[in-house]
């Protein structure tokens, strides 16, 4: 897909309400950042609000992380495809047939966005791990499904920071991660896994998400303003 943006922001808009999040846009640039429609703001505000987002110029990461039998995923991805988003998401442990039916419903579009998937939640610990039955370390669990994404010739692949350096050394430039669980300062928060915005791009995230410090900062664009400075030559 072609793009104009060159920010590695993606802005979370973590929002129940679709209203809060077009005035928060309405506080930004769209080639400064681009912006990302979770499920609980999908949910209220569905595709209109996509197409809100898209027409006001902002590139959207559509994060419904598809997780379903092959030929319904393929059909949803084709629908985000129709909306015109930029990227969306699938969840690698639908397994290999499954992302190829998505890869290939993507690929039938003209303006094709960039098609990654989801491997462990940054949410998730070791012991949360052992919880739901997998075996092995979070890192060798990432690894091993994004080189399963990789094989089915997704884009790229949602990583925690701490995975960053291992997938970047494993599946080169092309492969590109995103990032969520960045923070300007590291706080204590439901993401266990986080990183400054300098670091990941250092070790070689592509994308960077971030809701909190930008989207509830009293001034949004001051923030935003704040953290490409921290990024410096990375911008």
């Amino acid at each position: 897909m072609e793009q104009s943006n060159i920010s590695p922001i993606i802005i979370a808009l973590d929002f129940h309400k679709p209203e809060l999040a077009l005035e928060l846009v309405e506080k930004l640039e769209n080639k400064r950042c681009r912006v990302k429609i979770g499920k609980e703001l999908f949910t209220c505000g569905g595709p209109t609000l996509v197409e809100k987002l898209v027409c006001k110029g902002f590139e959207v990461f559509l994060d419904l992380k598809y997780h379903d039998i092959p030929n319904t995923v393929a059909s949803a991805c084709s629908v985000a495809a129709d909306l015109g988003v930029w990227m969306l998401n699938v969840h690698a442990l639908g397994g290999y047939d499954m992302m190829l039916a998505a890869r290939e419903a993507v690929d039938k579009h003209a303006k094709q966005p960039l098609l990654i998937a989801v491997s462990i939640l940054t949410s998730l610990e070791q012991n949360d791990l052992a919880a739901i039955g997998l075996q092995g370390t979070i890192e060798s669990n990432v690894l091993r499904l994004a080189k399963l994404a990789n094989s089915c010739c997704l884009d790229g692949m949602v990583c925690s920071p701490l995975e960053i350096t291992s997938l970047h050394n494993s599946l080169g430039n092309n492969f590109k991660l995103v990032t969520p669980g960045i923070r300007p300062v590291i706080t204590d928060d439901d993401q266990k896994r986080t990183m400054t915005p300098i670091q990941a791009l250092q070790n070689g995230a592509d994308y960077l998400v971030i809701g909190r410090p930008i989207t509830a900062s009293p001034n949004p664009l001051q923030a935003l303003l704040d953290i490409e400075r921290s990024i410096g030559d990375f911008m």
